[in-house]
């Protein structure tokens, strides 16, 4: 039997750097800082793109809108 693949898993980050705390960064900044942060995949979005509702452990959503992050969650 093959061993289960190993699953990314979110960085630690401390309550003062929890995910909304990206809101209002610009696009650029966020991402920097969540890659700088351990974050090991970081998506951008428009803020009402359709996506699937599947959870992807150690990604970061970044709605973006002219920019600026306006939302921001894990998975």
């Amino acid at each position: 039997m093959a061993p289960e693949p190993a699953v990314p898993q979110p960085p630690d980050d401390a309550p003062e750097d929890a995910p909304e705390d990206y809101v209002g960064l610009g696009a650029e900044e966020a991402e920097r800082r969540a890659r700088a942060r351990g974050w090991p995949s970081v998506r951008r979005l428009e803020p009402d793109a359709v996506i699937t509702m599947e959870y992807v452990a150690g990604r970061l959503n970044l709605a973006v809108e002219g920019d600026r992050v306006v939302r921001c969650w894990a998975g």
